[in-house]
């Protein structure tokens, strides 16, 4: 494993006015095994604990408890082996604005301990595996958002490390560029890095990782691959919209094809296997009761399915 982690937590003092504080617990018990090699996502809506896991894995502010261990060294008594095993890019970056991207490039490679030549051959190696040589030089104020993140990559890949946390790696970037930002991922991984990425984007856990956590509230809700969570839902996912909701709630509740309904706001979800023989079957027990429609819709089950199902709400409206 490249990571372990066994009943985390980490709670803060937060001031609440008048002189007065309050402990608030942002993660509350995580178990976290990640395999070496593997593309691992942290999926959640902004608040809900994701960065402040990170944030201890990578040694950068320590646990209140529970113990974790990454690359096999622990994340408070060995942090600096620790740190010598990982790179890490957070929402931020690490490209100074007002410096060419080469420079905050090669400032990274010599704090690692490489000598100037060292730091120049390694440097010249990432702008040639980022496409960012012909732009090395510019400041980075003048770049895109996409190649700023592209240089925050290779500097958090500086040291060959075996593993690379990504904090919201592609917030901020428009549909192109995070379609790049993926393709290098999906690189890393092939060549043999491990990835741990946070993300509240559903189509960016579902597209690059091997398997992920739903973190809500500080805890672990649900657990494993993007295929496997969201066959636990259901194949095919019916939403209605029509009058007489809690009457058509417990009418569809009660057939045998239909493995789960949720109300949600003014909508009802219905959960089925098959939804392309379900669906007929469906419409003619609203119709037996003269229940009307006004609108409805078969999709696949997604991500955002699952978490709706764990937390009672969605992620799109949570982020």
């Amino acid at each position: 494993m490249i990571i372990e982690a066994h009943d985390l937590r980490k709670t803060f003092i937060a001031k609440r006015g008048r002189g007065k504080t309050e402990e608030v617990e942002a993660v509350r018990g995580i178990d976290l095994a990640v395999e070496a090699g593997e593309i691992f996502a942290a999926l959640g809506p902004n608040g809900a604990g994701k960065t402040t896991t990170v944030r201890m894995l990578a040694t950068f502010t320590a646990p209140t408890s529970g113990t974790a261990k990454v690359a096999g060294f622990d994340v408070v008594k060995e942090a600096a082996k620790v740190r010598e095993n990982i790179g890490y890019v957070s929402q931020a970056g690490g490209v100074d604005d007002n410096s060419p991207g080469l420079d905050s490039l090669m400032l990274a490679a010599r704090l690692s301990g490489m000598s100037r030549k060292q730091a120049q051959v390694r440097s010249e190696e990432l702008l040639e595996a980022f496409s960012l040589t012909e732009i090395a030089n510019r400041p980075a104020k003048t770049l895109s958002g996409g190649q700023k993140r592209r240089f925050a990559l290779a500097i958090g890949l500086v040291t060959r490390p075996p593993l690379v946390f990504l904090d919201e790696p592609t917030t901020g970037l428009d549909p192109q560029n995070r379609a790049n930002l993926w393709d290098e991922v999906r690189t890393l991984r092939a060549q043999g890095t491990s990835v741990l990425l946070t993300t509240h984007y559903l189509d960016e856990a579902d597209a690059l990782c091997d398997r992920l956590i739903i973190i809500d509230h500080g805890k672990i809700v649900a657990e494993g691959t993007p295929t496997d969570l969201k066959k636990e839902v259901a194949g095919d996912v019916v939403t209605l919209r029509l009058k007489g909701l809690e009457e058509a709630r417990e009418l569809l509740a009660a057939q045998d094809y239909i493995k789960e309904v949720r109300a949600e706001d003014d909508l009802l979800r219905a959960y089925l296997d098959d939804g392309e023989h379900g669906l007929p079957q469906l419409l003619r027990a609203l119709e037996e009761r003269n229940l009307t429609l006004d609108s409805i819709s078969l999709d696949r089950a997604t991500l955002d399915d699952v978490f709706l199902r764990h937390t009672g709400r969605s992620l799109r409206d949570a982020a």
